[in-house]
């Protein structure tokens, strides 16, 4: 679904991803780790093409460069770290926009468009929020509908960077299992950007991990979250306990 082969990227003269190749299938539900500046984010930037890059990116077996922004609207979808507050948007017409690839040059949404916001909005659990303007929302509120604007185009790829840090306990259990269903039932190819490497064990059976723009591991959880290379990559004492009754790890900084 999503493969890159050779990826150099930089802004300006500061390399930011070197040499990196990865192939995520169709189906596949993916974390990329690392620390602060590892260049988990510039990654999705160059799978959407927001950031040139020496090197192939294809999706859905095309050429990223070859991809119509209307088609490449309907294949990804991508879930920022932030949302602007002041964005002049009610709740609805902002998920809408999740539809922009899907509407007619002249005209307004049809039916399905609006079904597609109204089952998005369900799936959040953000209708309620439908006439609310968004610069009176939460982060996490804000965070919530800039998902439901992606699964309003009901993309065959989602991209998420971050999407869990302004929610809290319950929210963010949710939105994971939401992301579950949807690679489930849906078969929605997942690859997101974490720091909680605690939640990243839980929920992702593949972890990607990063450091200073290299790729340094790849595997399942018990390969990827281990001490000797959870040390390397981000330079401090690490713990990593299994969860009792989970097929899960908690990663602590060691502090004493």
């Amino acid at each position: 679904m999503i493969v890159l082969s050779h990826i150099t990227a930089a802004y300006a003269a500061a390399t930011v991803l070197h040499n990196v190749s990865l192939h995520i299938a169709r189906g596949e539900q993916v974390a990329l780790a690392g620390p602060n500046g590892a260049g988990k984010s510039s990654l999705l930037r160059v799978i959407t093409g927001q950031l040139p890059a020496q090197g192939t990116v294809q999706v859905a077996g095309c050429d990223i460069a070859h991809l119509s922004p209307r088609r490449r609207a309907r294949l990804l979808a991508v879930v920022p770290q932030e949302i602007a507050c002041d964005v002049p948007f009610t709740a609805h017409d902002f998920v809408l926009l999740g539809r922009t690839a899907c509407l007619p040059r002249f005209g307004g949404p049809s039916a399905d468009d609006l079904d597609a916001v109204q089952e998005a909005m369900e799936l959040t659990e953000t209708r309620h929020l439908r006439n609310r303007p968004l610069p009176e929302m939460s982060g996490g509120e804000r965070q919530r509908l800039a998902l439901a604007m992606a699964l309003a185009s009901r993309p065959e790829i989602i991209l998420l960077d971050e999407p869990t840090s302004h929610l809290d306990l319950r929210h963010r259990a949710e939105l994971m299992r939401l992301l579950a269903r949807l690679n489930r039932e849906r078969q929605t190819t997942l690859l997101m950007v974490v720091h909680d490497l605690t939640l990243a064990s839980q929920f992702f059976p593949r972890i990607v991990l990063f450091g200073r723009g290299r790729k340094l591991a790849d595997g399942t959880p018990a390969e990827v979250l281990r001490t000797d290379v959870l040390e390397a990559a981000y330079d401090c004492p690490v713990s990593v306990i299994p969860l009792p009754g989970l097929s899960a790890t908690c990663v602590l900084p060691r502090l004493g």
